[in-house]
């Protein structure tokens, strides 16, 4: 393995041969003796978390541009594509799901981290930073199918690329679930107020958003243009299918975006119509009240010279007419839906 401090951020080191992996350990002298001609013959480095101390012999002995190896060491970059002479720098956004029972105004729901990927001649280095899972899985999964690994550093790319696509697609499908599961709570017969999900929803697909839509341009670059002959035409094609896997994950997310702007305007709407027909409620409420109000308001001015004022029977049929109206106003109100 590499040694020294660069062996602390090394995951794995392996040299391939015609898409094959050479067994036993490699050392960093070693890498550099036994690649880099035409023999078919290349090193794919894996480091997580590298320091500029430990990425800088790496980066000296593969003469990587500073620029980039600033870029790899410190991360928190956008999606994107760079060529530094016959060197390929490629950075993609992971998208991680954070298990949840349900989403709330706190919930964490996604996490992302970075993968950046180095392809030159004789040479694949991949950096991860971050939640950015493990790939190991790809590694065995490459190897197993010598005939792609064969396209060398170019193989690496890819795998790496649609491993990363690939998770958007699984976070996505995860994604739809809550969305579906705010859209049925809005629409409920339940009074609920969920402004704060919606919006903590929101917030999570924005972090969504930003790691995938990026991307779209640097895999077109791939799969248009073939990176000059860095990506040979094969692998160009299987880039063009990550690329177009990669739309499909980008429209769902747009379409997501779309639809839980509606939610939070319905629910908005929804909580708007409801404080309208609170208020409704409590005004014919009051202009119930008001009826027996005015009455006694008006036989409680003591005028001497008054209607039925000493009539035996004023007092029980103001009573009942004043009941009767406030029966049919009541009955009004609830005739026009305001009660």
């Amino acid at each position: 393995m590499v040694a020294g401090l660069v062996s602390r951020a090394v995951v794995d080191c392996a040299l391939y041969e015609r898409g094959r992996r050479l067994p036993g350990p490699v050392e960093l002298s070693e890498v550099l003796r036994r690649t880099g001609g035409d023999d078919g013959r290349f090193v794919w480095i894996g480091l997580y978390e590298p320091t500029t101390e430990q990425f800088a012999e790496i980066a000296a002995a593969f003469e990587l541009h500073p620029l980039a190896v600033e870029d790899a060491v410190r991360a928190h970059q956008r999606p994107k594509l760079e060529r530094y002479g016959d060197t390929l720098f490629l950075v993609l956004k992971t998208i991680v799901y954070v298990t949840h029972d349900k989403v709330t105004a706190t919930s964490e729901i996604v996490d992302t981290g970075e993968i950046m990927v180095f392809a030159g001649p004789g040479f694949a280095i991949v950096v991860r930073h971050g939640s950015a899972p493990a790939l190991a899985q790809v590694r065995r999964e490459l190897e197993a199918t010598p005939e792609l690994l064969a396209a060398g550093p170019a193989a690496v790319l890819h795998a790496v690329a649609d491993h990363v696509v690939d998770g958007y697609l699984t976070v996505a499908d995860a994604f739809e679930r809550d969305v579906e599961e705010l859209e049925t709570v809005v629409f409920s017969a339940e009074r609920t107020d969920d402004a704060g999900r919606i919006y903590q929803l929101k917030r999570e697909l924005l972090e969504f958003k930003r790691a995938v839509v990026p991307l779209g341009l640097p895999l077109q670059r791939l799969s248009d243009t073939g990176a000059a002959a860095l990506v040979p035409a094969g692998t160009a094609a299987y880039l063009r299918d990550v690329a177009d896997h990669h739309a499909q994950a980008r429209e769902r997310i747009l379409a997501f975006d779309e639809l839980v702007s509606s939610i939070l305007s319905a629910s908005l709407a929804q909580l708007s119509v409801r404080q309208n027909t609170d208020m409704r409620k409590i005004s014919a409420g009051a202009a119930l009240v008001a009826v027996p109000t005015l009455v006694v308001g008006v036989y409680g001015m003591n005028f001497d010279h008054m209607p039925e004022l000493r009539w035996t029977f004023g007092y029980p049929a103001v009573l009942l007419v004043t009941a009767a109206v406030c029966a049919f106003v009541f009955r009004a109100f609830r005739r026009n839906d305001w009660l």
